[in-house]
């Protein structure tokens, strides 16, 4: 599918569209869709940057944004860290908050003419997004969380990554490749000999992040790198072809295949929550 090219960034991150691009880009499709990564900023250990989901984040929607002719929003870079609290550095807003500036810029997007938005959710500590999503689903608006477990598991493969996304839980070998990748100049020595597991995190949730460790790493960092970061964002940008079809069907056909998605959603919820 043709895509709208590499679009240049301010400072990295933001897009430097004008309202002519974006009215150009849309000219032909019965659906804009709208890709609005979501990360965080929260510790990630002593050798990657607080903003290491924010910047995970918009390297996967970068990608999406080079293969499909969506309008790519800049991040939202303080989300739901709340387990992260033990560390210095951290900040996080609130649920409810990250629920209310989902809504509205959906609200805003559909008044300027672009239907569907996809959340790109970095921080697997947003669980609120996942609701965001079924609640404008059963309102009859178009959205999607991006990537689900399934996709993260397909690029996993697909790039060579061997440790599991169990184990893979925070500031491991998934992004510190990525970063390795798409923003190398941001990652200090350390990750090299930071290994540490805690595959157990039942209470994760009630005692936070510091209960299980004390670098604030969970994974394999040690086997990151640039080519499986690559690897995975190009698996990433492929599965993101299911989901833009379906927010651009018709009315009808997208009906049957959100709920359909709806399952899936709640059946691997619990699996998307810990990740990042």
């Amino acid at each position: 599918m043709s895509g709208s090219g590499i679009r240049a960034a301010a400072y990295g991150l933001l897009p430097v569209d004008t309202t002519r691009d974006v009215r150009k880009r849309g000219a032909d499709l019965s659906t804009q869709v709208a890709v609005l990564p979501v990360g965080s900023f929260e510790q990630h250990g002593p050798y990657l940057p607080l903003a290491t989901d924010t910047l995970v984040a918009c390297a996967i929607a970068q990608e999406i944004a080079a293969a499909y002719p969506v309008h790519l929003l800049p991040p939202v870079t303080i989300a739901c860290s709340h387990e992260h609290a033990a560390w210095p550095g951290t900040v996080s807003i609130s649920s409810v908050t990250l629920h209310s500036v989902v809504r509205d810029i959906a609200a805003s997007l559909r008044r300027s003419g672009v239907e569907a938005l996809v959340l790109v959710n970095g921080h697997g500590g947003n669980y609120v997004l996942g609701n965001a999503v079924q609640e404008s689903s059963a309102r009859g608006e178009r959205m999607a969380l991006f990537p689900a477990p399934e996709d993260w598991e397909a690029a996993r493969e697909r790039s060579g990554v061997s440790t599991s996304l169990l184990t893979d839980m925070h500031a491991g070998e998934i992004e510190t490749s990525i970063l390795l990748h798409a923003h190398p100049e941001v990652v200090r020595p350390g990750y090299e000999s930071a290994d540490f597991t805690a595959d157990d995190r039942r209470h994760l949730l009630t005692l936070g992040m510091s209960a299980y460790t004390d670098s604030g790493v969970i994974g394999r960092p040690s086997l990151g790198s640039a080519e499986k970061g690559k690897e995975l964002l190009a698996s990433l940008a492929d599965s993101f072809g299911a989901y833009f079809s379906i927010l651009t069907a018709p009315a009808a056909a997208a009906g049957s295949a959100g709920a359909e998605a709806t399952e899936t959603t709640e059946a691997t919820e619990a699996m998307e929550g810990e990740r990042g």
